[in-house]
């Protein structure tokens, strides 16, 4: 059995900028299937639902801002946040409109699609850069997750696709579960973006571990974290082509409240 590929190796061997080749939007990457999901479930979330609030904290992030475009919506203030510098470092060229900076507009053009905006495009890219107000080092595996900062609890937390890659068991899992709820107020909602019963993804040449979820251990982790589901949707793989890159069979999308649901 291969050794879960854990921080040290991310350190040393991610590449953002092959990992964003999963979000060349429209050019029938593995990426178009998941992060169309993603992007319709957040846009119902945030900008044509009924969630609001103040702060959000994107946990997680990576090198990619498709998982905030809705959110900027329904958030004033957004904090993305990642592990690794370089991925901090790539959203932040992003951020400045920096020369070789990701073009996240095909994708900021769909969303504006299914918000009912689509020309409005470039005001949505600027909105957005407007509302990431700070782009900060995070760990799961922290009991603060933000530390050394001490953040005041926010309305929402957002992650997507990264405890599955950052946790080699079931037991980090409902531990980092535990780490990220206490960055949010009681009522607060967690909303998770990730993939079923992975084992692998391919950045470039190079293969990396994921934890093998699945609904039923999702419900129970979140559950046993005092969060009350609201939302659980889930979507069967479509590409059965593209398996060499990730084996993933489904989708998931969740909302869950920290506490009872008002």
């Amino acid at each position: 059995m291969e050794e879960f590929t854990g921080g040290d190796v991310y350190q040393k061997e991610f590449n953002p900028r092959s990992y964003l080749e999963y979000y060349k939007f429209g050019e029938g990457t593995l990426g178009d299937e998941t992060t169309i999901f993603y992007l319709e479930c957040l846009c119902k979330t945030f900008a044509l639902g009924s969630m609001k609030g103040d702060t959000l904290i994107d946990i997680g992030s990576g090198p990619t801002i498709y998982q905030l475009i809705s959110a900027c919506e329904a958030f004033e203030t957004i904090i993305a946040s990642d592990y690794l510098d370089e991925n901090l470092q790539e959203t932040r060229k992003w951020l400045k409109n920096e020369p070789g900076a990701f073009d996240w507009s095909p994708v900021v053009k769909y969303v504006c699609e299914l918000e009912g905006n689509r020309d409005k495009w470039a005001e949505k890219e600027a909105k957005l850069r407007r509302s990431i107000k700070q782009v900060l080092k995070c760990n799961v595996h922290l009991g603060n997750p933000m530390a050394p900062l001490s953040l005041p609890q926010v309305d929402c937390v957002l992650s997507s696709e990264c405890l599955e890659a950052a946790c080699s068991d079931h037991e980090s899992y409902r531990t980092a579960v535990k780490n990220i709820s206490s960055l949010l107020k009681p009522g607060g909602h967690l909303v998770l973006c990730g993939v079923l019963e992975t084992t692998f993804y391919m950045v470039g040449s190079r293969k990396f571990s994921s934890l093998f979820l699945t609904e039923k251990f999702l419900r129970e982790a979140l559950t046993a974290n005092g969060f009350t589901i609201v939302q659980f949707k889930t979507q069967p793989r479509v590409d059965k082509v593209m398996l060499d890159m990730c084996d993933f069979t489904a989708l998931y999308f969740i909302v869950a409240c920290k506490g009872t649901k008002a």
